[in-house]
């Protein structure tokens, strides 16, 4: 390239720390590089936006990685109120690296279910709305189903990759973050497992994963989902597996199997009828003998929690948890569920008004250890201490998803700040 060119367009270029005040401000730390809470600076462009947050996320490395790509080219694509967002990236070309302006979330889903078992461990009641799992759940699925209409498999949920925007024009909304490992799914060139054959963070990768499925759907996101309504109910993982995450391009694990049968029991060849075509069916057979779970069952392991085999919550988190890809609920199906119909409604400020009891973020300096950046940072995007590390066309917006809450429906788009919604009860909860 021209020398002369190339001056005059790094003049022009915009430099984040131009425009946005971050230092000391670090909020996030993973192996994707670093998080960053940020405000535009008085006398800039952004000057009459001064009191808004961000997120300032950078890429580790020099360049940009494909993970780095990935999320850039569908977050440019997609906008929905449950998704997170993007609204800017900065190049900077002097020490090749690559910036990300998101919107800033004060809460995640791994820290809000970090304090409730903390609070539960102590015997602490924690002040919340009635409705907020019910709040959090459906509108997870919500933006679920506007990737999955878009064609796009998230394929690393968790409850780190789960955000809850804080006090602010979407207070209470929740939004899946990280977007990474996403992939379009609707005409790969060759099958998906072939280019990624391990993926979703050990504790929520579907069964069906586990058994190394060639041709596994978008089904996987939804096991997850369930696995976070779990998890929301009890405060503990419930495919909670001591074993470490093992670093291979073989996606077969016996222990995290293991652990899933204690939960849910053996996989009877009646209720899955493709279990027979998994490619790790033969070691299953080999490995496990389906007598040492004759007393599992999801119902005896929710009892435990507290959660009644006949209430709505558990006969949704049942079909979500189904073992056979092809049974699982949709998306759409899940939102339209009984479940949803029941007082408290879904609200889109899943606070339902009420106050915050949870901590705002922490700033971390560079000598704080990994524990204390353990969430994926305030938008998602760095590996999670809650759980085992991650192995690691244009979008057209869908209809309206479905669902019947009109509740959360009428306020879905405008959620504002406190108060925008009446409360529908709020209780001593702790998520049980």
């Amino acid at each position: 390239m021209d020398y002369d060119y190339k001056l005059k367009c790094s003049n022009k270029r915009v430099k984040v720390e131009d425009v946005y005040e971050f230092e000391g401000c670090k909020v996030g730390r993973g192996t994707y590089g670093h998080v960053y809470k940020a405000k535009p600076k008085a006398g800039t462009e952004e000057k009459d936006d001064e009191a808004k947050e961000y997120a300032l996320k950078l890429i580790e490395g020099a360049g940009i990685s494909m993970s780095a790509c990935r999320e850039i080219a569908l977050l440019r694509e997609l906008k929905h109120p449950n998704v997170i967002t993007l609204n800017k990236v900065f190049l900077s070309h002097a020490d090749r690296k690559v910036w990300l302006l998101l919107n800033f979330s004060e809460h995640d889903l791994w820290h809000i279910i970090k304090f409730h078992r903390n609070a539960k461990a102590t015997s602490k009641p924690v002040d919340v709305a009635k409705g907020m799992v019910k709040s959090l759940l459906y509108q997870i699925l919500d933006g679920i189903h506007y990737l999955h209409a878009n064609w796009v498999l998230h394929r690393d949920l968790k409850p780190a990759n789960i955000l809850v925007m804080g006090e602010g024009p979407e207070r209470g909304r929740a939004k899946v973050a990280d977007m990474g490992f996403a992939r379009l799914f609707n005409n790969p060139l060759k099958s998906l497992a072939d280019m990624d054959p391990v993926v979703v963070t050990f504790w929520y990768r579907a069964p069906e994963l586990l058994l190394g499925a060639r041709h596994y759907t978008k089904a996987i996101d939804i096991w997850a989902i369930g696995c976070i309504f779990a998890e929301l109910l009890t405060s503990e993982p419930i495919f909670h597996c001591r074993q470490e995450d093992i670093k291979t391009s073989n996606p077969y694990h016996h222990d995290q199997l293991d652990r899933i049968f204690n939960v849910m029991g053996y996989p009877q060849e009646r209720d899955w009828e493709d279990i027979r075509k998994m490619p790790e069916f033969q070691a299953l057979q080999k490995d496990f003998t389906k007598n040492n779970y004759v007393g599992s069952s999801l119902g005896k392991y929710m009892d435990k929690h507290k959660i009644k085999s006949d209430t709505k919550a558990f006969q949704l988190l049942q079909r979500l948890l189904t073992m056979d890809p092809n049974k699982r609920l949709t998306s759409s199906k899940a939102m339209e569920d009984p479940y949803f119909q029941e007082d408290p409604k879904p609200c889109a400020d899943v606070f339902e008004g009420g106050p915050i009891p949870y901590p705002r973020r922490e700033f971390l300096s560079d000598e704080d250890n990994e524990d204390k950046s353990s969430s994926k940072s305030a938008t998602g995007g760095a590996n999670s201490t809650h759980g085992p590390p991650v192995k690691r066309g244009r979008v057209v917006p869908p209809s309206t998803s479905s669902g019947t809450m009109n509740n959360y429906q009428k306020h879905h788009h405008q959620m504002t700040s406190m108060g925008m919604h009446s409360k529908s009860g709020s209780n001593q909860y702790t998520f049980n």
